[in-house]
């Protein structure tokens, strides 16, 4: 609440002046409680001069609560880190003992009122968004004022400020905000990072602070983890609920050397301990190791900052994504890969791929593709599967263009029960794998099966009918591209397929499928009302030599389209695409 004295002592306050002058410059609406009490204001009314300011005498300017655009309540307060100010005839304002920002330090901040409760107490401004963008706005207009303000800006600007400056791609801004940020964690959480934010994140890292400042060494910089992660569930911070040790909902919590197990270790109560120890902080981010240029710099740019912290800075990668893995060895180092949740890995050598798996424990995610290794009955593979029965909390679990022919009963024994995701593609399985399939208790609560590439020109599909039924509680996904599935085969499968009360996405494409069973599997399926997206195969009748593309009939192709099309209207699933592709 801000109270102002009399209009005849208002020549006497020219701070008070300066500061309702802020909102001269703006046009607020004000919405009365009665007839004739809503109207338009410009700021000039609130200016503070003598003639507008006497035209009440219940002189009272009151903040009202709001969220700012962050989430975060933003309490009774005006752009001071205060909550309630009092004005005296001839003195500067003072709260609860404190004194405030000089006058002019004020105006430079030009951070506008948000919330007014009219100098009539009936009448009220609204647009608290509206007010705050623009308050935002103008300080990200002069990166100066924005930059000089931020050593005594309120708490509650800081989120705000940090998602206009981030999305208007203000680096000089956001390398500061990193330097002084008051709170323990900074995530990038939903914000789009494209391209053109990566110089920003690369700024960020810059400017993190990861050791105490020679020119206030009694003054330690707050920010402790700085995530770099995208994750539309994150807020920008976490809410700060301790005192003496740093809490983040999204910190590491798998390593012996993060910042939860290490603060829980060593409680420093006072600051002279603090500086005598490396003050440990946390880069969380994840990573793609494609060999490019770009990564090359931003590599290199995380091994200067790990040199310059002298053992104090942690990077966590709980997302490891590598292309061609004998070039990032040497890379794999610099990371505690006990973090790591998500490991995918395209082209590599099964040994070196089970090195890296051997300082793994919290693995959730593998995936692998294009492995290289000379036998299935070699000292190799053991070691691979050893290692495969460590990962208990492993849920999902893809192996393409791995040959398991004859051996998928070895992996599927030492995979954890209650596996999600399994994907197989072009692993060449046969028959007595698929046998094995039916009867594995660790893939029978599957929701992802992906068998493409994988030929099913059997006789007998017992098996996989057998296994579809197992899994019809749960599958919400099936792909059985390039199968080889011929009519007889999928007239097998039909009765399996209704069952699937869950699934929503059902790929077949590039079978020998007529046209007579495509429409079967139409009828079939439009019951299921929680299968959205179907993509078949084009009808075998469209080709001139079946699977060649380039003698498609495309004519006879739009006829299939429409008659499909129709046959959507006619059992009223809208909401069901069925879709093929030319490859």
């Amino acid at each position: 609440m801000i109270e102002g004295p009399p209009h005849q002592s208002q020549r006497r306050c020219p701070w008070k002046k300066e500061a309702f002058s802020l909102a001269s410059n703006l046009t607020i609406s004000i919405n009365g409680t009665g007839a004739g009490m809503s109207r338009e204001v410009t700021g000039k009314e609130l200016s503070g001069t003598s003639q507008g300011y006497s035209k009440t005498s219940h002189s009272r300017l009151e903040i009202s609560s709001c969220l700012g655009r962050g989430g975060e309540k933003v309490g009774r307060f005006i752009p001071l880190s205060h909550q309630c100010v009092h004005f005296s005839p001839n003195s500067r304002p003072s709260v609860r003992g404190r004194r405030l920002l000089h006058p002019e330090t004020f105006v430079d901040l030009q951070l506008r009122i948000l919330h007014f409760t009219s100098i009539e107490p009936h009448r009220r401004f609204t647009k608290m968004d509206t007010l705050l963008d623009l308050a935002i706005q103008s300080l990200l207009r002069n990166e100066s004022v924005a930059i000089q303000a931020l050593q005594d800006m309120p708490r509650v600007f800081f989120v705000p400020l940090f998602i206009a400056a981030f999305e208007g791609g203000h680096k000089n801004i956001l390398s500061e905000m990193v330097k002084v940020w008051p709170f323990h964690c900074l995530h990038i959480g939903s914000l789009t990072v494209q391209k053109p934010q990566h110089e920003l994140l690369k700024a960020m890292i810059e400017n993190f602070p990861v050791r105490p400042s020679k020119n206030s060494a009694s003054r330690l910089p707050k920010l402790r983890i700085l995530d770099l992660r995208q994750d539309n569930g994150y807020k920008t911070t976490c809410h700060d609920v301790r005192i003496k040790e740093p809490f983040c909902f999204h910190s590491c919590a798998f390593s012996d050397s993060s910042i939860l197990k290490i603060e829980g270790q060593n409680h420093f109560v006072n600051s002279e301990p603090m500086i005598q120890f490396p003050r440990p902080v946390e880069l969380l981010v994840d990573l793609s190791l494609d060999g490019s240029l770009v990564e090359k710099e931003f590599l290199v740019l995380l091994i200067s900052k790990i040199m310059e912290s002298l053992g104090s800075l942690r990077i966590c990668c709980q997302d490891l994504q590598v292309d061609k893995l004998c070039n990032s060895i040497c890379t794999l180092n610099f990371l505690d890969l006990n973090c790591v949740v998500q490991l995918s890995i395209h082209r590599g050598s099964l040994s070196d791929i089970t090195n890296v798996l051997s300082q793994m424990d919290h693995l959730e995610s593998l995936s692998l593709s294009k492995v290289t290794f000379r036998s299935l009955s070699g000292k190799v593979f053991k070691n691979f599967l050893g290692h495969l029965r460590r990962m208990n909390y492993l849920k999902e679990v893809s192996l393409s263009s791995f040959c398991l022919t004859g051996h998928l009963d070895r992996v599927l024994r030492v995979l954890p029960p209650g596996l999600h995701f399994l994907c197989l593609p072009f692993c060449d399985l046969s028959y007595r794998d698929f046998r094995f399939m039916a009867q594995s208790s660790q893939v029978s609560r599957l929701k992802l099966l992906n068998l493409s590439n994988n030929p099913m020109c059997w006789n007998d599909f017992e098996p996989f009918q057998t296994r579809l039924v197992i899994f019809s509680g749960t599958l919400r996904h099936l792909e059985i591209n390039h199968g080889l599935i011929n009519d007889t085969a999928i007239s097998v499968l039909i009765p399996a397929l209704t069952r699937c009360t869950q699934l929503r996405v059902l790929c077949f494409a590039s079978n020998p499928i007529t046209m007579p069973m495509l429409v079967t599997m139409v009828n079939n399926l439009t019951p299921l009302k929680k299968l959205k997206y179907v993509i078949y195969p084009i009808p075998v009748h469209c080709y001139a030599v079946w699977p060649f593309q380039g003698s498609i009939d495309r004519r006879k192709l739009a006829l299939v389209q429409l008659q499909l099309k129709v046959m959507l209207e006619l059992a009223e699933r809208a909401d069901m695409t069925w879709i093929t592709y030319l490859e």
